[in-house]
């Protein structure tokens, strides 16, 4: 089976103090860290899963700079076969469709029986270039996908849906699934495999290389625009209330009334 990931590197700031940049439509990002989008991290790991039980290819690809090779190297580590960079100053100001576009155009010269990505990226939280990846492609797609059982030309594939419910879908090859943070345990990369793909040259490929039109990439293809980006207002405290139960219910009726919330 030949498998495409469509990995992300994203910045952690998790633990980090995040800041507005300049432009008021970013986050400032020199002293952050950064490494591959989480649930991408799942999706390549499902697919070398795939590979080593069924054979065939696991190709990953990326839109970014010379530094997202990172990601790439870090792919072929755990076991990737092959790696493809998308970069182009064509590509900037690309939202989630323009992405997928530039995806797509790229997929579309690999062989892929099944093309992976995560269920949503970190950074942005879109989750939608993975079934626009399916839509420009022409192939089936499942979402947030927590398990994968295959067949002759066919994947049956369990996902996600709301209040802890699942769904099961048989989806025909070649199709697109969108892989959801659980669905397996994402190996360590050795240092020996860091190693042996070190030099390893990855081919790059820009917008006029895929066939895109200058109205297709970037910041013209987009369909979104971001106006303004701000931090969340911090919440209010919590206020403690102390004294006997009688003391505390009055507190509340006072607290209460003085909202308007009871009327």
């Amino acid at each position: 089976m030949d498998i495409v990931v469509c990995v992300k590197r994203v910045p952690d700031t998790a633990d980090a103090e995040v800041s507005i940049d300049r432009t008021g439509k970013d986050i400032e990002k020199d002293d952050l860290a950064f490494d591959i989008n989480e649930w991408d991290n799942y999706a390549i790991e499902e697919a070398v899963l795939l590979k080593e039980r069924l054979g065939g290819t696991v190709t990953v690809v990326t839109m970014g700079s010379e530094d997202d090779e990172e990601v790439l190297r870090r792919c072929l580590a755990v076991g990737a076969d092959n790696a493809v960079r998308l970069d182009d100053p064509a590509f900037s100001g690309s939202d989630g469709h323009a992405t997928a576009v530039a995806l797509a155009a790229a997929i579309k010269e690999l062989p892929y029986d099944l093309v992976l990505t995560g269920a949503v990226a970190g950074d942005d939280g879109y989750a939608h270039v993975g079934p626009a990846v399916a839509e420009l492609l022409s192939v089936p797609h499942a979402a947030l996908v927590t398990a994968i059982e295959t067949g002759d030309k066919a994947v049956t594939v369990h996902r996600e849906l709301e209040a802890g419910l699942e769904e099961v879908v048989a989806l025909d090859l070649p199709a697109v699934l969108t892989i959801q943070t659980g669905i397996n345990e994402p190996r360590y990369v050795s240092i020996a495999g860091i190693r042996r793909v070190a030099r390893r040259e990855i081919p790059v490929k820009g917008a006029g290389e895929l066939g895109l039109q200058p109205q297709q990439a970037g910041a013209a293809g987009a369909r979104v625009e971001l106006e303004a980006m701000s931090l969340p207002e911090t919440a209010q405290k919590g206020e403690l209330l102390e004294g006997s139960v009688d003391s505390v219910a009055d507190q509340l009726v006072r607290i209460f009334a003085g909202k308007g919330w009871l009327g």
